[in-house]
């Protein structure tokens, strides 16, 4: 029996993951010693492997079979593009994918005028703002607080995960059009899906079931 690999995000989303997965049976004793400098983490028993990466990294991971699932969310999965299957909605760390700016931008999302838009996920403003939208934008990539960018006057709008919408508020932004719903998902590498069906599917059915109960 072939080892079943997980890709895990670091940080709170790791922890919520094994959370789930500890209530269908799936368990992994070694990742729970703070002290550990380990990177791959293993349950001989259950026949499952584990490690941590940054979250960016995970679908790369899962995309050419180094893990066979991941856990990551949506935002990074529509950011990276890889070819991997989607296949569970986890509920974790429920947000929302938004153009926000001064309430004077508003107008500009509507006119043929070129704008700024600042942002950490380039290629998700892009395909709001060519595709959906076919609005000509100029794309500025951030990688800290993309909320300074129209105060200063770098962007006309950002594109930016919104949770409570507080720091927005605090800095006299505002969401001014929604592009998605995000949190965190499953995905499963499509060779491994393939030749593991069985155990992936048990295991998406079984969270599926756990999550349903909640």
């Amino acid at each position: 029996m072939r080892y079943l690999t997980f890709a895990l995000a670091k940080g709170r989303l790791a922890k919520q993951t094994l959370g789930l997965l500890e209530q269908v049976g799936i368990t992994c004793e070694e990742m729970k010693d703070p002290e550990t400098r380990k990177l791959l983490f293993v349950n001989e028993d259950l026949k499952v492997k584990f490690f941590l990466s940054k979250a960016s990294d995970v679908p790369t991971y899962v995309e050419y079979g180094a893990a066979d699932l991941g856990v990551v969310g949506r935002d990074t999965i529509l950011e990276e593009g890889r070819n991997l299957y989607e296949v569970l909605d986890l509920g974790l760390g429920k947000c929302r994918m938004c153009v926000c700016g001064p309430k004077s931008a508003r107008e500009k999302l509507n006119g043929n005028e070129i704008i700024r838009v600042a942002t950490k996920y380039p290629n998700i403003a892009k395909e709001y703002f060519y595709n959906q939208k076919h609005q000509t934008v100029e794309i500025i990539k951030l990688n800290g607080s993309v909320e300074l960018a129209p105060i200063v006057g770098l962007s006309d709008v950002i594109v930016d995960i919104v949770e409570t919408g507080t720091t927005l508020r605090e800095n006299g932004l505002e969401v001014l059009t929604e592009i998605c719903d995000l949190s965190a998902r499953i995905v499963v590498n499509q060779v491994s899906l393939k030749m593991e069906h069985e155990r992936i599917r048990k295991l998406i059915n079984d969270l599926n079931e756990l999550m349903n109960q909640q």
